[in-house]
């Protein structure tokens, strides 16, 4: 018998590609949208809500659910404009994340999956340490705190009912239609434009959408997912300079990477308050999967290398 499924976040990045394959696999998906859109596909039931807090009413949502994949969240910001940031990430993050996993537990869900973020764990490893799934969590902004504090309710929730909760934290995710940051990146490279990246000897755990939702596929029916925590990642780790390295490959660009050493690109960065970037250009951010493998018998599907690869493609055919 197939799950019947729930999807927030529908029409996210990471949201928009568990659509594509749990209607690839034939599921029966009822996708929660806030306002109404013509890019969900037609074989994908609809259900509209006003807003994601502690007070939204999901009876009509859950009616016949047995499944809820929650990828909804408000999201990190650069540029933060709130006056009160935490208590924005508290109010859906949180009160909206738990206000759904009790009406789910009430409506007799079998199994509530939560992508929650490596930043739970915190924002760096040290060289030669990677963040597992067992870690003492540290997180240092807002938005890592909110997830952890959902986390940390959902936890309990599912120790006093008999809903079962599946926890994935993801490392940065890149794909095709990926944006911000790495999209930046693609455009920099395209234009040929030097960058002073060319001598980071830093490592970064980064996950393909297509792997992401692969696990997310799995630990829907997955006996051994029940009440566990997930980190996910390509299972191959980057320097920054390489990951620009194989972009510029792909984008069949030359790699115009000056070696300014990373020390140098930090305390310029630090100067001018940008201190959270320089960690993310230089510092190092390695997880280790393999209690995701082990118990689940699960490997990434696709290589990072063929992952870069068919971001960069979709890039270029989408400027056409």
């Amino acid at each position: 018998m197939l799950d019947s499924i729930l999807l927030t976040g529908a029409t996210g990045f990471v949201g928009q590609a568990v659509v594509r394959r749990l209607v690839s696999d034939g599921c029966l998906l009822t996708a929660v949208l806030r306002h109404n859109s013509s890019a969900i596909d037609k074989r994908v039931i609809t259900s509209q809500i006003e807003s994601l807090d502690g007070d939204t009413c999901w009876e009509d949502s859950l009616s016949g659910i047995n499944v809820v994949i929650h990828c909804a969240a408000r999201v990190h910001v650069m540029g933060e404009e709130v006056a009160d940031p935490i208590a924005a990430f508290r109010k859906v993050n949180v009160e909206g994340t738990f206000n759904l996993a009790r009406q789910a537990a009430k409506a007799g869900v079998r199994r509530f999956i939560y992508i929650s973020s490596i930043k739970v764990n915190g924002e760096s490893t040290s060289p030669g340490t990677l963040f597992t799934a067992f870690d003492i969590p540290a997180p240092v902004d807002p938005y890592g705190v909110s997830k952890m504090e959902a986390e940390r309710e959902l936890q309990a929730l599912a120790m006093q009912t008999d809903m079962e909760l599946v926890i994935i934290r993801p490392v940065l995710v890149y794909g095709p239609g990926v944006k911000a940051n790495f999209l930046n990146m693609l455009s920099w490279l395209e234009k040929g434009i030097p960058l002073p990246l060319g001598a980071i000897n830093n490592r970064r755990s980064l996950v393909a959408l297509e792997n992401l939702v692969d696990l997310i596929s799995t630990c829907i029916s997955h006996p051994a997912a029940a009440n566990q925590v997930f980190l996910v990642s390509d299972g191959d780790d980057v320097s920054t300079t390489q990951l620009l390295q194989h972009a510029s490959k792909f984008l069949s660009k030359p790699s115009l990477l000056v070696p300014v050493p990373s020390a140098l690109l930090s305390a310029i960065c630090y100067v001018f308050g940008r201190r959270s970037f320089a960690q993310r250009l230089c510092g190092s951010l390695q997880v280790d999967i393999s209690h995701t493998r082990d118990l689940l018998g699960w490997k990434p599907p696709v290589s990072l290398q063929t992952a870069l690869h068919e971001t960069v493609k979709y890039y270029l055919e989408s400027k056409k």
